[in-house]
């Protein structure tokens, strides 16, 4: 998969990890892919809400080690 911005997000609590997704979100075009991971273990719970209501598509959720790896494509 090929992804066009990744971003580090570890160490931040929610809403931070959502918020700086929103803001790359922002800058990038329709149908780019973006791959956010974090350390909030309820960043899976909270992109997942996220993606439901920007209509931004959540493609895959994965766990490594302590990290929440988390893809969105921009609608």
């Amino acid at each position: 998969m090929n992804i066009d911005i990744e971003l580090d997000t570890r160490g931040l609590n929610c809403p931070l990890p959502i918020l700086k997704a929103k803001k790359s979100l922002s800058t990038m075009q329709s149908g780019q892919v973006l791959k956010v991971v974090s350390t909030d273990s309820g960043s899976n719970r909270d992109f997942a809400a996220f993606c439901r209501q920007t209509g931004n598509e959540l493609i895959e959720q994965k766990t490594e080690g302590t990290d929440f790896i988390h893809i969105l494509r921009r609608r």
